[in-house]
């Protein structure tokens, strides 16, 4: 992973992100240390040093790390045992995989990709259609990957 910048984070910039993360704002607590690092292939915010955000296209969301901490309430898929393998690797979530989702998921939604038997986080990607068409399709892509456990975001070590 390749890391251009890092620097603190202004004031304005993170009530801004903290606003946007909705749900998962309790990822940053108000006397943490937040910075900004700028990596490629997307921004990460580390809480206290440790990487709990990254920016996907501009929109917050919690890194693997951070899904780990917390509860999906919202914007997750669900897939079954068969499909763990394969997302270890940084496979793409198919939709006969998939055993249960956010219904109220749309197109271009980021989501957080668990298990089906212990909903431990598998993977972060975003949605290439919606919950309810995840669930009833029995073929094609559901989730595009674009972070796994053993990836470099996983690895990162600030």
């Amino acid at each position: 992973m390749k890391i251009r910048k890092r620097y603190h984070l202004q004031k304005k910039k993170l009530k801004k992100i903290t606003e946007e993360l909705g749900d998962y704002s309790v990822l940053i607590p108000t006397k943490a240390k937040i910075e900004m690092l700028e990596a490629e292939p997307y921004p990460i915010v580390l809480v206290d040093g440790q990487p709990q955000i990254m920016l996907v296209d501009e929109r917050p969301f919690p890194t693997l790390k951070a899904a780990l901490t917390m509860e999906m309430k919202s914007k997750y898929v669900v897939v079954d045992m068969g499909a763990v393998r394969f997302m270890a690797n940084g496979a793409d979530v198919m939709s006969p995989g998939i055993v249960d989702a956010d219904p109220d998921l749309v197109e271009g939604d980021v989501v957080v990709v668990v298990d089906e038997t212990h909903r431990k986080p598998l993977a972060v990607g975003i949605s290439l259609i919606s919950g309810p068409e995840m669930i009833e399709n029995e073929k094609g892509k559901a989730v595009k990957t674009i972070h796994f456990i053993g990836d470099p975001i996983w690895d990162l070590e600030p």
